[in-house]
């Protein structure tokens, strides 16, 4: 963490030193009073006779003191609260830079909610910690080790008394740090919890209402801020013990100093200025004891988060870019050699190859990394399809279609085999320059809180409002568009919530058109859509885009039958390939499924 805080240097050096300068003025105050007590009020060195004008002089002298320490105390808090909330800033971006890089795989390894805590409650806890260390820390440890030298310069029997109470003061904050220290973690995982269930309820609230669980969502929700809360009160419990007990000790440490002063007072030892400055340094002292047990628990809280930050940003990305030259089409040697080791020439039947599964194997890893092979969704895939061909994959549900397509554009690696596309590994592409190339709608359209042509434009921003209506004319979009109140410019509610169904589908749909990606991949992106709109969206793309590949996977044959060949998933394996008609005379599995489907729709 230190890289993020060496940035910001000079704040972290101009804090401390005008902190020293505030300590350094209120240390001097009880000094100023002290004179002020014995020579202006009592007059000790002028036969008792008190001298008003010494009273006037030294209170203007120790207002002055006290506007300069004000000023000391408010540039250091400027350059603190500069260093810390950029060092912050920081890490909250390089965080979220850093989870946008890592794989699916890899997100999901931790939960949406333990990602949004990290990001924002533990980077505060982390930039709190490092303002206190910077300003705080300085401000309890000068005025510690001043109020300190400043007792026993004023008399040996009262710097006794604070060597006294301070190691049982000492020996206090540390026990209850001891105790408090380990139960930070656990506070923060407990608000990963709360903050999943949110997340989890906010985004799935249709389906709470459905099915009238909001009862059963309350309680569960109960049941996680519960324990957050009992994890939080434990800690505040042994913290409400820790300053009444530092208190009672410091009280008595100041009934000691008057009743030591009282008899140095009465035997000429000492003075009573001496003696209120003496209770003031000694109030000091032990309140920047119970200070430093302030800081030292902010600390812990502060290094709990910053171990959470770290398992983030350590954590190595899975897919790394390959060595294949961004956008000039050249291949490394390495590339090469890929090429060559599958055999792939360019040329199968005088069609261009445009993606190749080469005895593809797949399976997803669980948190641990460990898999057997009962694990694999994919086994053995060999499969080719050409440029500007249209694709339908069929299959169950779970039969391995998605995570096939996942592995084209690399949501994903293959475990085993390798996969192509223009004749080179996936695993050899720069990821941006893969993924230019492939074009993605899925079934779950994730929309953004921005205007309809917004997201239409989020493939491909310098698009023109008529390339946008272009693509949304194809995607069957246009018509319902500029029914709503604002057309084009219409604000997509959070997750798309003033939209049916099938209008996120087609407004999704579009976003894919409009990027021009050489592949064009919808995972049942069409499944709420009628077959007549289906119909319509498949000639138009077909029309304007017949030398884009397309790959569609669909639950219904109805929307991949005229595609140019139909690839049949079962169990993680291709049962069959071919058009409607062959597969209609080949593979049993097909002709169940159109069986049924007709038998569904006559019904």
């Amino acid at each position: 963490m230190f890289k993020y805080l060496k940035k910001y240097w000079l704040f972290a050096i101009l804090a401390p030193l005008f902190m020293v300068g505030e300590v350094v003025m209120d240390l001097m105050q009880p000094g100023m009073m002290s004179t002020i007590v014995d020579d202006g009020v009592l007059g000790l060195n002028n036969n008792n006779v008190g001298s008003l004008e010494l009273v006037i002089n030294y209170g203007i002298k120790m207002i002055g003191v006290v506007f300069i320490g004000a000023f000391f105390g408010i540039m250091s808090g400027v350059f603190a609260n500069l260093c810390s909330q950029n060092f912050g800033n920081d890490i909250r971006k390089d965080c979220f830079k850093h989870i946008m890089s890592l794989s699916l795989e890899q997100t999901d390894k931790f939960s949406t909610g333990s990602l949004i805590t990290r990001v924002t409650n533990d980077v505060t806890q982390v930039q709190n910690m490092v303002a206190q260390c910077i300003r705080v820390f300085v401000r309890t440890i000068m005025m510690l080790l001043g109020g300190i030298v400043c007792i026993i310069s004023l008399d040996m029997s009262f710097a006794t008394v604070v060597f006294t109470a301070f190691p049982v003061v000492l020996i206090l904050v540390i026990f209850f740090i001891w105790k408090i220290n380990p139960k930070f973690s656990i506070l923060q995982s407990k608000l990963d919890k709360v903050n999943s269930v949110m997340q989890e309820n906010i985004t799935g609230m249709r389906v709470v209402k459905a099915y009238v669980k909001e009862e059963h969502e309350k309680k569960r929700f109960g049941g996680a801020n519960d324990e957050l809360v009992d994890t939080q009160l434990k800690v505040l419990m042994w913290l409400s013990f820790m300053t009444p007990i530092i208190n009672v000790i410091m009280n008595i440490a100041i009934v000691v100093i008057i009743y030591v002063g009282n008899i140095k007072v009465s035997g000429g030892g000492t003075t009573p200025g001496e003696v209120m400055a003496a209770i003031t340094y000694l109030s000091q002292v032990l309140h920047s004891v119970t200070m430093l047990a302030m800081i030292f628990q902010t600390i812990s809280r502060g290094n709990a988060s910053m171990k959470r930050l770290r398992e983030v940003l350590d954590e190595t990305p899975a897919l790394m870019d390959g060595e294949c030259v961004e956008g000039s089409g050249k291949l490394t040697e390495q590339s090469k050699v890929s090429v060559q080791n599958a055999g792939i020439t360019g040329n199968y039947d005088k069609k261009k190859v445009k993606i190749e599964f080469k005895d593809v194997s797949f399976s997803y890893k669980d948190i641990s990394d460990k898999k057997s092979e009962d694990d694999a969704i994919l086994e053995n895939i060999n499969l080719t399809i050409y440029e500007g061909e249209t694709v339908g994959i069929l299959g169950s549900t779970g039969s391995g279609k998605t995570s096939l397509i996942n592995l084209i554009p690399r949501f994903y690696d293959a475990t085993e085999g390798a996969v192509y596309v223009d004749g080179i590994n996936v695993k050899d592409y720069k990821l941006t320059t893969l993924r230019d190339k492939v074009s993605v709608a899925l079934q779950k359209s994730e929309l953004f809180s921005v205007s309809i042509k917004d997201n239409i434009k989020w493939g491909k921003e310098d698009a023109t409002d008529e390339e946008v209506m272009e693509a949304a004319t194809i995607a069957q979009a246009r018509d319902f568009i500029e029914k709503q109140p604002e057309g084009f410019e219409t604000m997509v509610a959070e997750k798309g919530m003033n939209l049916s169904g099938g209008q996120k589908q087609r407004v999704a749909i579009s976003r894919a058109i409009l990027k021009g990606a050489d592949i064009l991949i919808f995972d049942d992106a069409t499944s709420a859509l009628d077959l007549k709109t289906e119909a319509n969206l498949y000639q138009a793309l077909n029309a304007k885009y017949d030398n884009v590949t397309k790959i569609i996977i669909a639950s219904r044959i109805a929307s991949i039958r005229q595609a140019d060949r139909i690839i049949v998933i079962d169990g993680g394996t291709i049962d069959a390939i071919g058009t409607h008609q062959e597969l209609m005379n080949s593979s049993e599995i097909y002709r169940d499924i159109y069986t049924s489907q007709l038998k569904q729709e006559v019904e």
